[in-house]
């Protein structure tokens, strides 16, 4: 079982990696929409949805990892 740490990390990690890929398409899809925005607009828009994305993923792993050791302590 993975510590709260490490849960955090590997959320961290896994989104991390991700957020290059989602800047472009925020950079890429938003004029396709008629939304035009700085590079430093669109960093922030990513940033905010990425510390988001991590911790809804760091709550889902924790609920997760909580119902797995009621299951092994009955």
């Amino acid at each position: 079982m993975q510590s709260k740490r490490e849960s955090l990390m590997e959320t961290g990690l896994n989104v991390g990696s991700g957020f290059l890929i989602a800047w472009i398409m925020t950079i890429t899809v938003l004029p396709l929409f008629g939304l035009h925005t700085t590079i430093n607009e669109s960093f922030q828009i990513t940033l905010i949805y990425t510390l988001v994305s991590i911790l809804r993923g760091y709550l889902w792993r924790r609920y997760f990892n909580n119902m797995a050791t009621r299951r092994i302590e009955v």
